[in-house]
This record gives C-alpha cells, sequence and structure tokens, in this order.
C-alpha cells in the first residue's frame, strides 16, 4: 500500500480542506470588494480630494460631536442605508470585527447619534437605529458638503 497518495486525492482532499477551511472562520474573498478605480482626472481627483478634506477641517472646527472614521462610517451606514442595521450586517458591509462595530455603537451611543435597541424578532441580535440628535447632525453636514463640492469644481484646477 502507497504511504503517499496518488495526486487525486491530494487534489479532492486540498478542495475540501479550502472549503471546510471557510467554514472555521479563515479569510473568505470580500463579499463587498472595493470597485476597481476608474481612471480619473487629475482634476476630478482633486475636486473628491478638497471636498473631502475640507468636510473634515469643517467637522474639526464645529460644535458638533468629534468622530473618528471609523465612527462616521458606521453613522452614515445607519443614516443612509436601508435598516435594520445588525452589528453583524455592518461589520459584513464595513469589512471591521464585531468589536470595532460595537466600539463605534458605543460612541455614537453617548453622544445620542445611534440608539441601540434588541431586535424584537432576535433577542441575541442588536439593531442601530437613528435618533433626532443624529438626524440634526447629518443635516448640519448637508449644506457644508454642497458648498464644499460647488466650490472645489468652482476652482481652476477642477475645470482642467
Amino acid at each position: 500500500m502507497p504511504i503517499a497518495p496518488d495526486a487525486t486525492q491530494t487534489a479532492a482532499a486540498h478542495a475540501n480542506g479550502a472549503a471546510f477551511a471557510g467554514t472555521l472562520g479563515r479569510p473568505l474573498p470580500d463579499p463587498h470588494p472595493v470597485p476597481a478605480a476608474r481612471q480619473v482626472s487629475q482634476a476630478e481627483d482633486q475636486v473628491l480630494l478638497q471636498t473631502l478634506r475640507g468636510a473634515t477641517v469643517a467637522m474639526v472646527r464645529s460644535d458638533a460631536p468629534d468622530l473618528s472614521a471609523r465612527q462616521l462610517g458606521v453613522f452614515l451606514t445607519v443614516y443612509l442605508t436601508e435598516g435594520p442595521h445588525t452589528v453583524r450586517g455592518m461589520a459584513a458591509e464595513l469589512n471591521v470585527s464585531k468589536p470595532a462595530i460595537t466600539r463605534a455603537l458605543d460612541r455614537l451611543g453617548e453622544l445620542d447619534l445611534v440608539h441601540r435597541k434588541v431586535d424584537p424578532l432576535d433577542r441575541r441580535s442588536v439593531l442601530a437605529q437613528r435618533t433626532s440628535k443624529g438626524g440634526k447632525f447629518l443635516a448640519q453636514l448637508r449644506p457644508t458638503l454642497h458648498t464644499l463640492a460647488e466650490a472645489a469644481t468652482d476652482t481652476p484646477s477642477a475645470k482642467g
């Protein structure tokens, strides 16, 4: 009896092992891959970056709560996408760990920008919900973004 398996047995075992590895919590392909960057002109790139910079500076200078990028990402996910928003679902969508989402929700809850509620259909799950204070925060952010985007597209470098 041979000690080493033949090539077909090895390939089959490897394929089965790879499928099994996915069930053990090893990383699987990203279900939300970042789309390949399309070719943009330097002017378009400058508009996007100046808008992002301007929004960040405006948020830092305002009296509004100071949010990290992750907290802002979770906040915008809750406010700009259809719910229900579970910790598990947001972790998958943002491609971060559940504890990272929980920490972001802790901070957003302290600021009353998001409210957590036990899912009545699955009491093991927690839902993140919008609040009136969070709605006001988003409403204050929108005109700033519009102004910055308009200003960025009116600059000579943006006209290319």
